[in-house]
């Protein structure tokens, strides 16, 4: 027998069986959706990551209160020895030379309101500055005032969301609204922003630094972001800032961060999550697997007399052999192919319901489903298309 005329036999015993074959086909194929899908899902996060960390600039030295060793916990969480003041902002902007850009940050939650209507929002308290950092468009009047940033006065920067929902179409600029307890001015509007950094920028509203920290009755900083001038040694000047910020707190108390650093670090973690998570999914495929070992198992057994036919009539031991082993391989790249199209509809589906999640499997995934979908019908089609060879012609068709 020709390779050709094995792989027409092949086809043909898949089709006399079609929902055994049709069962088998199913959990490979499934098995492929899950590598499909949850691997571009993390290729996606990351991809989202990076994105989100690209749109902030470059250069960036991000000053955190707290320390692990000091704290016990994640940096700016569960207390820290002495606050981040906007005095240390100001020194460091002072000292430090290769700084172009202070960006000192407060944040909290409150209401903020107009007439009748009323919302929740974050309240993010910062400077003039803050527009360039974060890349945000003004679509309406102007953005926070430049000037001493301990004098704070009392405007508001609305987010698009939230301006529409308090004025509908009319423009807000100038018009009073009520931040908390504080009655305050708008002097702009920011244009469509959507979520940057996990902050949704249409739904906050921004106030100058100082106000901010009179209006949540707080004296630390949550962070202190420095922009530094292009080609600047990133860890000389991790270790500068360290330096000025022990002097000033008589202990290094503060968590430095450099740009490259954090999102090398998260990249890290979500390909690893990744991984695992393929890897997860990968056993769906072993079960898929032993799952057409078995089918193959019991077409052997049914075939028992077909088997002796076929030596009667010259077929070597060999043929037998590939005869059944390219229905486990067909049956397993099938289903490889099928739940790739499928993962593939699915991804496509889930980027057009949430555009901001750039998902798509990655090359090796794509790689590693046809070269495991092939591996699978070949290692668990070895067993029944070996035992198929050894049967003995004469018993088999006595078993007719």
């Amino acid at each position: 027998m020709s390779w050709l005329e094995v792989l027409r036999f092949s086809g043909h015993a898949l089709g006399q069986h079609r929902r055994r074959s049709l069962l088998s086909l199913l959990g490979v194929t499934i098995g492929i959706v899950a590598v499909i899908s949850l691997t571009a899902l993390g290729e996606g996060a990351r991809r989202y990551v990076t994105d989100q960390f690209s749109s902030l600039g470059s250069g960036l030295l991000i000053v955190i209160p707290g320390r692990n060793e000091t704290t016990g916990a994640l940096p700016g969480i569960g207390g820290v020895p002495n606050d981040l003041t906007l005095d240390d902002a100001r020194a460091l902007e002072r000292q430090l030379p290769e700084v172009v850009t202070m960006v000192p940050i407060t944040a909290g939650s409150g209401s903020v309101s107009h007439l009748e209507r009323s919302r929740q929002v974050l309240i993010i308290g910062s400077t003039s500055d803050f527009r360039r950092v974060r890349e945000l468009q003004i679509t309406r009047g102007r953005f926070l005032p430049t000037g001493e940033v301990s004098r704070g006065a009392p405007v508001v920067v609305l987010g698009r969301k939230i301006a529409r929902e308090l004025f509908d179409e009319q423009n807000p600029v100038g018009q009073p609204v009520r931040v908390g307890d504080w009655r305050m001015r708008v002097i702009g509007v920011l244009a469509t922003r959507g979520t940057q950094m996990g902050v949704d920028m249409d739904e906050a509203v921004i106030v100058p630094v100082a106000t901010g920290l009179r209006m949540m009755n707080r004296n630390s900083l949550m962070r202190i972001i420095l922009q530094l001038r292009p080609q600047v040694d990133m860890e000389k000047a991790k270790r500068r800032v360290l330096a000025i910020m022990s002097e000033r707190h008589d202990e290094e108390d503060i968590t430095c961060l450099t740009q490259e650093a954090v999102l090398s670090s998260l990249s890290a973690i979500l390909r690893t999550l990744t991984l695992v998570v393929a890897g997860i999914a990968g056993v769906s495929l072993t079960v898929a697997g032993i799952g057409i070992m078995n089918v193959m198992l019991v077409s052997v057994s049914e075939r028992t007399a077909e088997v002796g036919l076929l030596k009667a009539l010259g077929a070597s031991g060999r043929e037998i052999l590939a005869i059944f082993l390219i229905e486990a391989v067909l049956l397993s790249t099938a289903g490889g192919v099928l739940g790739l199209a499928i993962g593939w509809l699915l991804i496509d589906l889930l980027v057009a319901l949430y555009p901001a999640l750039p998902a798509s499997p990655p090359l090796w995934a794509v790689l590693a489903v046809f070269g495991v979908s092939f591996g699978t019908g070949t290692v668990f089609g070895v067993l029944p298309a070996w035992r198929a060879s050894r049967l003995d012609p004469v018993a088999a068709l006595a078993a007719r």
